[in-house]
């Protein structure tokens, strides 16, 4: 089984306890590198590398998914581009990216996205077109 990120495996939601035999898959993960192994799906990647699926588009905090098989769209995560993905449906790929928060520039800025996002990604600029 791969390693997991220093410093990630206390504060993963997901605990692998069989299959670790599998061979591990690279993917980035909000631009950070992750390891998961081949037929998971991405919301396994997800929370096995960290307590979170995505941030509420609602203003209601983390979400880590809630039916787990592709009936609530609670699970939805973005590519770079702003396609979005299940993750409980979606199996890893090699090099695969997603982001766990919307692309702002895919995405209308309204005042509660600017908000999450200001709010979950401190460190990050995000200064959308109001205009548009």
């Amino acid at each position: 089984m791969p390693e997991p990120t220093p410093g990630l495996r206390s504060s993963a939601r997901f605990v692998r306890l069989a299959e670790t035999d599998r061979p591990a898959v690279a993917l980035l993960i909000d631009g950070e590198a992750r390891t998961a192994l081949v037929g998971d799906t991405l919301l396994v990647a997800l929370l096995s590398n960290g307590r979170r699926v995505r941030d509420s588009e609602f203003g209601d905090g983390p979400r880590a998914g809630f039916c787990l098989m592709g009936a609530c769209q609670d699970c939805w995560v973005w590519t770079p581009t702003g396609e979005r993905l299940r993750a409980c449906s979606t199996a890893v790929e090699a090099g695969m990216s997603v982001l766990t928060r919307p692309p702002a520039q895919h995405w209308p800025a309204t005042p509660d996205l600017l908000q999450s996002l200001a709010r979950h990604a401190p460190d990050t600029p995000h200064t959308p077109d109001m205009a548009a």
